[in-house]
């Protein structure tokens, strides 16, 4: 059930698995196996077509031999019997079932939310009708600092709307990101003319039918479209109703194969929820490379193979701004708020050779637990690298490399793509010497 990262990575795992099982995936959607997280780039003109989206298209998973059924609505579950229930009565039994049915945005929970013009970023057919909409706007307002809301907000300032981001929080990303991560973010984007609101809390939409503005706890802002960019929630109805076990996140509960706790049903992406893998707290609504390991795995032990999921150390990165930030687990903010003890490094170092064209500066927080020193989560900001750097830092936590490690890692040196000291190196040799300083350095 469900057509997106998971749900397809699933079906092609499990037809991998087992080439003679007949696979079937149900989808509410129109369409399969598109990259929704490219469509705040075609919003922002950086992609030029929604088509460059589309990865697959309808014949290619009839070649396969998975079976879609487009359009398509379960509305019940009937696990004792093996069977979902369409909308319209139709039964379809299964020896393996995969619930894949993905996220909603949260309800800002405020009057009127059900006024049109309200846009959604999730559904491809209604980004493609809204796309020319932008073409006649002035005014956009961005409803949340969350990773769609920093995306959204970069893209309709490219695009040359003038943009509102309206947040409750301090600073942009505030529940994932340090401040001094975010303020070169959100010096860029004053440079480009947005309009941040921090501090500020929705109080409504306004208009009769049609959406024309917001009003907030710092006044109205006039806006010719409103993009709602809450964060995400599992949509777990389906299991919860027939009587899935249901996690303190919200998401559905698994384990290493994907399993849920009833026999013959497992369940990836959105909808579940995972441990982190230095504290085993459960995690829930994570990436699409996520999503999508987690179909693999759930395809892959549905139709009988065997195949385990890790405990996640969450590397995550974006471009905001005229900045590329991200980190993995834990920042400063995150590890303080939930009581967990870190020692830090710190350091600005630079992309690429100081005498060549284009280099960026390049700020590396490393948190490592006390004693051990063991990498227990990162945040970085820069123009370039920082999805490399935040993929291998992920790794270095999940095998437990220390800040010591760190410090004498060896760096490619190359002008155009690499300085002579790495910044993360460079991070942890700060986090070494904080440390022979003593308590208070």
């Amino acid at each position: 059930m469900g057509g997106g990262a998971a749900g397809i990575g699933a079906a092609g795992a499990a037809k991998q698995a087992s080439p003679d099982a007949r696979v079937q995936v149900f989808t509410e959607f129109e369409d399969v196996g598109y990259s929704p997280c490219g469509i705040p780039y075609v919003h922002g003109r950086e992609i030029e077509s929604f088509s460059g989206l589309i990865l697959q298209g309808k014949e290619f998973y009839e070649k396969a031999g998975i079976d879609v059924r487009y359009e398509t609505t379960v509305e019940s579950l009937d696990v004792g019997a093996g069977e979902v229930v369409l909308a319209g009565g139709e039964r379809v039994g299964y020896d393996a079932l995969i619930v894949a049915t993905g996220f909603t945005y949260a309800d800002p929970g405020v009057p009127g939310s059900q006024l049109d013009g309200l846009h959604y970023v999730k559904n491809i057919r209604r980004a493609m009708e809204w796309d020319p909409i932008l073409d006649q706007a002035k005014k956009a307002v961005v409803v949340e600092a969350s990773p769609l809301g920093l995306e959204m907000t970069t893209a309709l300032a490219h695009r040359g709307l003038e943009t509102h981001l309206v947040d409750a929080h301090p600073w942009a990303l505030s529940e994932v990101a340090d401040p001094d991560i975010a303020a070169p973010v959100q010096a860029s984007w004053a440079e480009m003319g947005v309009q941040m609101h921090f501090n500020t809390r929705l109080e409504a939409f306004l208009g009769s039918t049609t959406v024309t503005g917001v009003r907030t706890s710092e006044g109205e802002i006039e806006a010719d479209v409103v993009v709602v960019c809450t964060h995400k929630t599992p949509n777990n109805a389906l299991a919860r109703a027939a009587s899935i076990e249901i996690g303190s996140t919200g998401g559905i509960v698994v384990d290493e194969r994907m399993a849920t706790s009833r026999a013959g049903v497992f369940a990836a992406g959105d909808c579940i929820e995972v441990p982190q893998g230095s504290t085993m707290l459960p995690l829930q609504g994570l990436s699409g490379s996520h999503a999508y390991s987690q179909g693999k795995v759930a395809g892959t032990n549905a139709a009988g193979g065997q195949r385990a999921y890790d405990p996640v150390f969450v590397p995550w990165g974006m471009v905001a701004g005229k900045w590329m930030i991200g980190g993995v687990s834990f920042g400063e903010t995150t590890a303080g708020a939930l009581g967990i003890p870190f020692h830090m490094g710190v350091a600005e170092g630079i992309s690429r050779a100081r005498y060549y064209p284009g280099l960026h500066k390049v700020r590396v927080k490393l948190l490592a637990e006390p004693g051990s020193l063991r990498l227990l989560g990162a945040q970085m900001v820069g123009g370039e690298g920082i999805k490399e750097r935040a993929d291998f830092l992920a790794m270095a936590a999940k095998k437990g490399i220390t800040l010591r490690d760190l410090a004498t890692m060896e760096n490619v040196y190359s002008p155009p793509i690499g300085a002579l000291n790495e910044p993360i190196a460079l991070a942890a040799q700060n986090g070494l010497a904080r440390l022979a300083r003593g308590p208070g350095s």
